[in-house]
């Protein structure tokens, strides 16, 4: 298992699965932070599929985004999830079917069978840590 700061050098490409389009709300704030501090972020919001938030096409689930990734040579690095803990599974099974390198659990997002489905299948896990927090933190 790698630490958080191994997780965030390594990776590149962030999926962020319940990212809104409404800058008030965090999971905007976080992504456009990302964004900005070089992570390539891939929305992943069934309410906006065909729309586009921070300039990124949104896609319906995991699925369709680490597919239309694949077209370029691209994998999902991370699954960074702002979702209520009891989505967290079916989420999990995803982040493991698209062999994504990490599923992150956003603040106050705890779901231990989800967290240890995905660390079985060989993902790093993060719970209940926010991914900007830890960023910044480290490059403090």
């Amino acid at each position: 298992m790698r630490t958080i700061a191994q997780i965030l050098q390594d990776s590149k490409t962030i999926a962020v699965v319940g990212l809104s389009n409404k800058p008030e709300r965090a999971s905007h704030t976080v992504a456009k932070y990302l964004q900005q501090n070089g992570y390539r972020v891939v929305p992943v919001n069934p309410s906006y599929t065909g729309d586009q938030i921070l300039g990124e096409p949104v896609y319906a689930s995991l699925h369709d985004a680490a597919t239309a990734l694949a077209a370029s040579g691209t994998a999902i690095d991370i699954v960074d999830c702002f979702r209520n803990p009891d989505d967290m599974l079916p989420i999990a099974r995803d982040a493991v079917a698209v062999r994504a390198g990490c599923l992150w659990m956003q603040l106050g997002v705890v779901n231990q069978a989800a967290a240890d489905l995905a660390a079985a299948a060989g993902l790093d896990v993060v719970m209940d840590h926010c991914i900007k927090v830890e960023h910044a933190a480290g490059t403090r």
